[in-house]
């Protein structure tokens, strides 16, 4: 079996894949000072829960946007899994596509990684919109190469800086208000917050494919997706765990093309 993480600003996914089948994702608060012993207490045991055996977890690949928790990850999947855990960035992964910008270095291992399964699910050019810490669009080609792409403020994150900039207004939820025009401070919030980034979404998305003059998909991932995929016909396609079906394809890229089956299970 398969252990995929995913370790994001905010919070760090894993995910059991057997038989290429997803058996189970499990969340956690992405926490950079946490111990390789730590992971083990809490992972483990939300495995266990599901009725997994840990023990059948013959492989781990990691892919890291905060540098801190990559040591500690490493070591999780040394101690517990006994083996040596591929890393999405070091030299010796391929991912099957290029990177077609100036400084390669710069491309979240997140990014490219949804863009080889992006390119893996449609085989054509897209535009990957994550909505994580960031709100993320990214552009890959036909070949899946990796094209460029554009980066925003996250809708968590800029709730939390109006927050702060204005003493005055209060926490929301993230949700799609009744009508545009807000009657309360509060639903003016979330319509400012909803109906300003479904704009910010279309307009970017029309942007990018009138500057990229070629018929293109648009998927959308990351914890917000769904919210806003309803509210534009622009996002074709929602694909939850995009980012965990990329780590799946980089690992058979890498490997001799098969997950250990979930025998014993």
């Amino acid at each position: 079996m398969l252990l995929a993480i995913d370790a994001g600003n905010t919070n760090t996914v894993f995910a059991v894949f057997a038989d290429e089948n997803l058996l189970g994702k499990w969340r956690i608060s992405s926490q950079p000072d946490r111990t390789a012993d730590e992971y083990a207490l809490s992972i483990i045991e939300l495995i266990r829960m599901q009725d997994v055996d840990y023990k059948k977890i013959s492989d781990v690949i990691i892919s890291s946007v905060v540098p801190r928790m990559n040591f500690p990850l490493k070591i999780f999947a040394r101690q517990y899994f006994k083996v040596e855990p591929l890393v999405v960035g070091d030299s010796n992964v391929k991912i099957g596509i290029e990177v077609l910008i100036e400084r390669k270095s710069e491309v979240g291992a997140d990014r490219l990684v949804n863009a080889v399964a992006a390119h893996k699910l449609y085989g054509k050019a897209a535009i990957i919109i994550d909505f994580g810490t960031a709100t993320t669009f990214d552009v890959i080609n036909e070949n899946g190469d990796y094209y460029g792409g554009v980066i925003a403020p996250g809708i968590n994150l800029s709730l939390d800086a109006l927050k702060i900039a204005a003493a005055k207004l209060p926490d929301v939820a993230v949700e799609r208000p009744a009508k545009v025009i807000g009657n309360s401070t509060v639903s003016a919030m979330q319509s400012g917050i909803y109906w300003g980034y479904v704009g910010l979404i279309e307009g970017i998305v029309s942007r990018v494919k009138e500057e990229f003059a070629r018929p293109m998909k648009v998927v959308a991932t990351g914890g917000l997706a769904a919210l806003y995929a309803r509210a534009t016909n622009v996002i074709e396609h929602l694909e939850p765990d995009l980012t965990l079906y990329g780590l799946q394809e980089i690992f058979l890229m890498n490997s001799n093309g098969v997950i250990p089956a979930k025998a014993g299970i």
